[in-house]
């Protein structure tokens, strides 16, 4: 007995592996660069860094229990309290946490990218020094 369905493709995802970590770094100099020029001018030099998860003394400064509970973090002295480097000071940096993203990309409908660029904004708005709260509340007002 033959079909007359047409033999199944190959798998698109068959070959297809998980964004490495240059991936990532390409995603968010890509979010970076999308940002409106006056904003990237007020983040002055700041360090965009991807890594698999947050380290040791991330997890226990933040109480974390589990390393999938952080998307990004801030490091820094953000504009809000006086954001000027001195010497001998480590740049103000952004972390994005490749493993935690993954997660939550696979759970929710968001592409990547615009995942990648929401958290990018988000740890940008704590270099400005706002709370989690105050962008919680202009996302709210924005979404009206």
């Amino acid at each position: 007995m033959t079909s007359d369905a047409p033999p199944p493709e190959r798998s698109v995802w068959k070959d297809a592996k998980a964004p490495t970590l240059a991936d990532f770094e390409r995603l968010a100099a890509a979010a970076y660069a999308g940002l409106p020029e006056e904003l990237r001018a007020l983040c002055g030099e700041i360090v965009i860094n991807v890594a698999d998860f947050p380290d040791e003394d991330v997890m226990r400064e933040m109480g974390l229990t589990s390393p999938y509970e952080l998307l990004g973090l801030f490091q820094g002295v953000g504009l809000a309290h006086g954001g000027t480097l001195h010497t001998g000071e480590m740049p103000n940096m952004i972390w994005l946490y490749r493993r935690p993203l993954l997660d939550y990309w696979a759970e929710y409908e968001e592409t990547l990218g615009d995942l990648v660029t929401h958290v990018l904004v988000h740890e940008i708005g704590h270099h400005f020094g706002l709370s989690d709260d105050d962008m919680e509340a202009l996302e709210a007002a924005a979404e009206r």
